[in-house]
């Protein structure tokens, strides 16, 4: 049997230690590493080494009973989030590490929203129970009163001669009714109550937990003895092959590495496969597969379903992209707010230094690398300080650039609150395409949509279809600030071809123009990211932070008591309080604690003083005009767009 177990943490709780062991102990890695010697096995890049975290997603792999492991290590730090989250579509089964002196820390909350969101199956390792100030108790209740109530032991004691204890079989009874029918008329049965837990751990009713300590390798063992009877998988390896990319990476001579999580059937080398979507297919053949065990990795020729493996031979994928199976490619919860533009030395060639910013955002596409033709420069996107220090080191050892980012700023977009309607036409001499669209404000964090309410009478199906691809091939921008375009329902109503002379391209700049026309004549709105903030502090110390988040624009929820500490929940702008970790820090003598979630985006706070800020002059961005062009006698002139509705074809 194929498992895949990831191990998720909050940043030094001791998820790779534990990781460590588990290798360790099934023997397949022959010394145990440490994260503070710099020696772990799945930490052995320098930067992970040098900074004492995670930084990547790696994997290793054992056999234990009958077995085969694929265990993935993920970063606990905020900042790389975006790779831990990518990560988790591969896992069949999620180990959350919580440290027993810490306890709850802000990345475990966000763990835990990111597993339920993708409905895999948790158990519960309590670390550090050998340190000083380790309080078991006190975790459990946090679990119990943060995540689930529905957590159970699941250490020796209650497993007596192959048994379960009275406490757990009446847990398990209390949470399946048939089985407490059962119950009730004829007593305990183990395999039936063994069968029963399997099943509501793997529909995520039930949440096992354990303790120990993964330095000392205390209780590691016996976890591990557990977690295998108590989890299951059913891939199979008939049928067609189906898989999901998790990760990219390129090899040291620049081949695209791309890593699989097998569904079903089987892969073989020399094999093609399918990915992409119904619009746009992409066939390509495997030349290569890969079983990584750490950094090291032996060729294979056929892999099969439940399996984590790498293939050479994919060009075009993208972390998300299903292949051998054509689907929509999957949202990420864990989106960054912040942009940064890269600072060159004089003997850079941009260019040149574009292409390897490329490679990185195929590895990371939340970077979302972006080249600015007008200012001739390079933006991307990162969650915080520390990636971008991060990056400079990878791109120093990569690629030999020596790199610098400016300081991050908050990355806006922008919607409209009214309804419009947009008017394109692009008429030069030998081209022509008409375009009429409706924009109306769309429901908050829900991007671009698109309707078609134009008769095939009117325009060509395939001429219908090009508007949409148009309006999806790229983001567009807002007229306050430039930022992109968001939250709006772009409704197609009609349009107008010419036999002979609509030809490529004519069509994009109809669309372009009537997007753009219609923003001229809407209600424009700014929006800014928010968080969503979970704050923990003593009861007295509660007026001090509500009136932080009063001047930080935030908005919150009643406060909830716990024993003499305050629950203050809510939303705020992350411009106004990214940085508040440790002023919250400072005046709790650090036991406040601070859990921070992207929120999605609202209205600006401030709206007007940062569009003076940024000072984006709509008429100067090249890339979108919101005039048309008409042609009169055998020559192209231009309309604005105050007057361009009523000299329509098609009003």
């Amino acid at each position: 049997m194929n498992k895949t177990i990831g191990i998720l943490a909050h940043v030094d709780a001791g998820k790779t230690t534990f990781s460590e062991q588990l290798l360790y102990n099934t023997k397949s890695i022959k010394q145990r590493g440490r994260v503070d010697h710099k020696s772990s096995f799945l930490d052995s890049h320098q930067i992970e080494q040098q900074r004492g975290i995670t930084v990547f997603s790696d994997q290793g792999m054992f056999t234990y009973g009958a077995s085969n492991y694929y265990l993935i290590d993920t970063p606990g730090h905020i900042d790389f989030s975006p790779e831990m989250e990518r990560a988790i579509q591969a896992m069949d089964v999620a180990i959350i590490i919580i440290s027993a002196v810490e306890g709850i820390e802000g990345q475990t909350e966000i763990v835990w929203e990111l597993l339920r969101k993708y409905q895999v199956p948790c158990f519960f390792f309590i670390n550090k129970t050998d340190r000083v100030g380790a309080d078991v108790h006190q975790v459990l209740q946090d679990i119990q009163t943060n995540f689930t109530k529905d957590v159970c032991n699941m250490t020796d004691s209650l497993f007596e001669d192959g048994g379960m204890s009275e406490e757990l079989v009446d847990f398990i009874a209390e949470r399946d009714e048939v089985l407490l029918e059962h119950y009730m008329e004829n007593g305990y049965s183990k395999d039936l109550w063994l069968n029963t837990m399997k099943r509501l751990i793997q529909e995520q009713i039930i949440f096992p937990y354990a303790c120990g300590s993964a330095l000392q390798g205390i209780g590691v063992d016996e976890f591990l003895q557990k977690l295998d009877l108590l989890t299951v998988t059913d891939y199979s390896s008939e049928g067609a092959f189906a898989g999901r990319v998790y990760r990219i990476r390129h090899d040291d001579h620049g081949a695209r590495i791309t890593y699989i999580k097998a569904l079903s059937g089987t892969l073989k080398v020399r094999d093609s496969i399918n990915y992409g979507d119904e619009e746009n297919v992409v066939t390509e053949k495997i030349t290569q597969i890969r079983v990584y065990n750490g950094r090291e990795y032996k060729a294979v020729n056929q892999v099969e379903a439940g399996e984590l493996f790498a293939v050479i031979g994919l060009s075009m994928t993208t972390v998300g992209d299903d292949v051998g199976i054509l689907k929509e490619r999957m949202v990420y919860e864990m989106v960054p707010t912040l942009k940064s533009k890269i600072i060159f030395e004089p003997t850079v060639h941009v260019k040149e230094a574009l292409t390897y910013f490329k490679m990185l955002n195929a590895e990371d596409p939340s970077l979302n690398v972006i080249w600015e033709e007008s200012l001739q420069e390079i933006q991307l996107h990162v969650m915080g300080k520390i990636q971008l220090e991060v990056l400079e080191q990878i791109v120093k050892e990569r690629f030999s650039l020596n790199v610098k980012f400016e300081q991050p700023e908050i990355l806006y977009k922008e919607t409209i609150g009214t309804e419009v309607v947009g008017y394109g036409h692009f008429e030069p001499l030998g081209h022509y395409a008409e375009v009429h669209i409706q924009l109306r404000p769309g429901e908050r964090n829900s991007g671009i949509r698109f309707k078609n309410a134009c008769h095939a009478d009117d325009l060509s199906v395939g001429n219908q279809n090009l508007i949409r691809h148009h309006l999806f091939e790229r983001e567009h921008h807002g007229l306050l600030t430039g930022s992109p375009l968001t939250d709006v329902i772009v409704t197609l109503l009609t349009g107008r071809a010419h036999n002979k002379h609509t030809s490529g391209g004519d069509f994009r700049e109809a669309t372009y123009r009537a997007l753009r026309q219609g923003l001229e004549q809407a209600d424009n709105r700014l929006l800014e990211p928010y968080y969503y903030f979970k704050i923990k502090v003593e009861l007295d110390q509660m007026g001090r932070v509500l009136s932080d988040i009063q001047q930080a624009h935030g908005s919150f929820d009643p406060p909830q008591t716990d024993g003499n500490k305050t629950i203050l929940t809510g939303t705020v702008p992350v411009a106004t309080f990214m940085d508040y970790n440790s002023k919250l820090s400072s005046f709790t003598q650090g036991k406040g604690s601070l859990s921070l979630t992207f929120a999605g985006y609202d209205v600006c706070h401030n709206e007007q003083e940062v569009i003076n800020r940024i000072g984006y002059n709509k008429g100067a961005d090249a890339e979108y005009i919101s005039s048309s062009i008409f042609c009169s006698k055998g020559q192209g002139y231009t309309v604005s767009w105050e007057e361009a509705e009523g000299m329509m074809h098609g009003k």
